[in-house]
């Protein structure tokens, strides 16, 4: 539903399967516990003030500005929270099967270009994929002479035969630096070492290609887009206004009752046991 935080709700209040218990999601989906951490300090400093759909926003930044060299960028605030999460919603995104021209089409549905497509698939810097993400997939690559040998022969040795949704094993998106965000993951697609076939995608569409290999040559450059990207992609259909919430615990809605009891009993849920929920200062 855009930048409104549906992901992070644990229960849908139309009923069904909540977006972050769709197969995309689960079980790769994590940081959650982070996420209320966060909510509840806030809420001791500044009482129904900041979304968490713009904690999630925040949490991007800081990610990016731990990770890339003190990229820091300042952050539009003042999303508000939805009250609606589907199964439904998680099939909308871009997934890691998509070909080149699917890939174009699912960012130019948000108002995002190709060149933002190639840029902010340069995230890939950094985490882990689930096997069922990529191994079946590049049984084909490996085929066609698009991935490396020896590369497969390691992930196919890593991933169990019989890898599904919820086969917990996982590997590094970029495997020279993946607590990095710098630009070796351009770097890694040009030597068919991708991970999934969506990446690999990147160099087999003359446009994209072109930006491939502009920002594997220029880190510097890349940062300057990428930095301009995430804020253009946190803007994506926020809620602002008068529409949905601040939701007080992340996972699910507000009570239909505003009352301070109602109110006092969601930021007890977010409490961790034995904390006395000081915030830090600074």
């Amino acid at each position: 539903m855009g930048c409104d935080s549906s992901v992070l709700l644990s229960v849908n209040p139309g009923g069904g399967t909540p977006e972050r218990d769709a197969a995309p999601n689960n079980p790769s989906l994590r940081g959650f516990a982070v996420v209320d951490a966060a909510r509840a300090a806030l809420e001791q400093s500044c009482p129904r003030t900041v979304s968490c759909a713009d904690i999630l926003a925040f949490a991007a930044r800081d990610s990016v500005n731990i990770t890339g060299s003190n990229a820091f960028y300042q952050v539009p605030s003042g999303r508000r929270d939805g009250n609606l999460s589907t199964q439904a919603g998680a099939f909308t995104l871009p997934g890691p099967n998509l070909t080149a021209d699917g890939l174009v089409s699912g960012f130019q549905d948000r108002g995002l270009t190709a060149e933002d497509m190639v840029v902010l698939s340069g995230s890939h810097t950094l985490g882990r994929s689930h096997c069922n993400s990529f191994i079946v997939r590049n049984r084909e690559r490996l085929a066609s002479g698009t991935i490396g040998p020896a590369y497969q022969a390691l992930l196919e040795a890593l991933c169990p035969a019989n890898t599904s949704q919820f086969t917990n094993v996982t590997t590094e998106i970029d495997l020279s630096t993946p607590v990095v965000l710098d630009n070796n993951y351009y770097k890694l697609v040009q030597l068919n070492l991708g991970l999934h076939f969506s990446d690999d995608q990147l160099i087999r569409n003359a446009t994209l290609k072109g930006f491939v290999d502009t920002f594997a040559a220029n880190e510097t450059l890349w940062k300057e887009k990428f930095i301009a990207a995430m804020i253009k992609m946190g803007n994506i259909a926020p809620k602002t206004g008068t529409q949905g919430e601040i939701r007080l615990n992340c996972s699910i809605v507000n009570p239909s009752s505003t009352s301070s009891s109602g109110y006092d009993g969601a930021i007890q849920m977010l409490r961790r046991p034995g904390s006395d929920d000081k915030v830090a200062s600074g």
